[in-house]
């Protein structure tokens, strides 16, 4: 039997070989460009704010943008799958994406370019949804594997899009326009295979298993999950946002401060590399869950307390302790039995996600601002890791979000 194979409802659909390959380069081409719309901007954030005269109004609202957008549109991608279809719902987002990336590269109006940004976003959040249950369905005895594929390319796509825009800008002569626009050439790229693979679209058998938004709020599991990728969220955002300005206020240089976030980011591949694959062997994810609990404690009690000069290798901790991440979308197929429970159960607990975690740097600047400090801030952050050890021992416990009695009433 083929790599990819069709399982639902007791059903199995063997698929050649040539197909199941296709799916795996179109998944990698797809991840690499799911959060170039967010990572492309902060680079070259203060050219685009004084190019156009964005205010700070218009800037905060660029920031809130990705979390705005990743919960609205995620939360309605089952629904439009059903209706469209999972390949050309898919191909359609990158289509969208690569749209939106491209208008805001070329315009010099701030409204403009929020508008496009919204775009641009909403093609990744349909993305983040549809990818995991394209995953539970072609490749359902291989879960950790491809999660483990989706995830790397999602975590070298991040790096890349941040750490290459500046260079970029820098070899077109400080045109920002060009920084921007090479990444909506990448989204192009990537919708080729699925022009291809609409063509060869699922077959769906029945509805979407006893998983409605309605079965989803009554389930403890799904709360689960939500509230640990929201924490786990929130603990990147709160990262990403604040990581140089507690580094420079301990002693760093802007370059040094920015070196670390380097690293800080660039540990996540080789984690995703290894979390999914080693998650998805058993089915109890408790002390995975744990082990990254542990990394982070020690991460920011060392970055809160220890000398200044040690800061790198705490950041680096609580970068391995972001392989939160990997688990959380690796619990999306291993807590689910079909492709749409998968898809269900990411929507709901990816958009409650985002909206717990847009929360987090708001109430860190306003902590940092009001206290003069950074003690209140990591308290937050200690209490966030806290709420991340409940949710995620609830979520990783052995079991299926089909068996649930809430959804079983339905």
């Amino acid at each position: 039997m083929s790599v990819l194979t069709h399982q639902t409802r007791g059903r199995t659909t063997g698929t050649n070989g040539s197909l199941a390959w296709l799916l795996v380069l179109g998944i990698i081409l797809a991840a690499l460009n799911l959060r170039t719309a967010v990572t492309s901007v902060g680079p070259v954030l203060d050219q685009i704010t004084s190019a156009l005269g964005m205010t700070a109004v218009g800037v905060g609202l660029l920031t809130t943008l990705p979390v705005l957008i990743f919960a609205s549109v995620g939360a309605v991608t089952p629904a439009l799958a059903r209706r469209i279809g999972e390949h050309r719902l898919l191909l359609l987002s990158l289509i969208v994406l690569g749209t939106g990336l491209l208008i805001r590269s070329m315009v010099g109006s701030a409204e403009v370019f929020l508008y496009a940004s919204a775009l641009a976003l909403s093609g990744g959040a349909v993305g983040n949804v549809l990818i995991p249950s394209l995953i539970k369905r072609h490749f359902p005895g291989r879960a950790g594997t491809m999660t483990t594929v989706y995830t790397t390319a999602l975590a070298v796509g991040t790096m890349l899009a941040a750490a290459a825009t500046v260079p970029i800008e820098r070899a077109a002569d400080g045109n920002w326009h060009v920084a921007l626009g090479v990444w909506g050439a990448l989204a192009a790229i990537a919708a080729v295979p699925w022009f291809a693979l609409s063509r060869r679209e699922p077959e769906r058998h029945g509805a979407d298993g006893g998983t409605g938004a309605r079965a989803l709020l009554r389930s403890r599991l799904a709360w689960a999950v939500a509230a640990y990728f929201g924490t786990q969220s929130m603990v990147a955002y709160i990262m990403f946002g604040f990581l140089p300005k507690i580094l420079i206020d301990g002693g760093y240089t802007t370059a040094q401060a920015g070196l670390v976030l380097g690293v800080f980011t660039a540990i996540g591949i080789p984690v995703s590399l290894f979390v999914p694959a080693i998650a998805s062997r058993f089915t109890d994810q408790r002390p995975v869950v744990v082990a990254f609990v542990l990394f982070y404690t020690v991460g920011f009690a060392g970055l809160w307390l220890a000398p200044s000069s040690t800061a790198w290798i705490f950041a680096s901790l609580v970068g391995i302790g972001m392989g939160s991440f990997p688990l959380a979308l690796t619990m999306l197929a291993m807590r689910t039995r079909t492709p749409e429970a998968t898809a269900a159960l990411s929507a709901f607990g990816q958009s409650t996600g985002y909206l717990i975690a847009g929360a987090g740097p708001l109430v860190v600047g306003i902590l940092h601002e009001s206290s003069g400090g950074w003690t209140m801030p990591f308290l937050l952050l200690f209490a966030v890791v806290a709420a991340q050890l409940v949710a995620g021992w609830y979520a990783g416990r052995p079991g299926h979000l089909e068996d649930e009695g809430a959804l079983a009433t339905r």
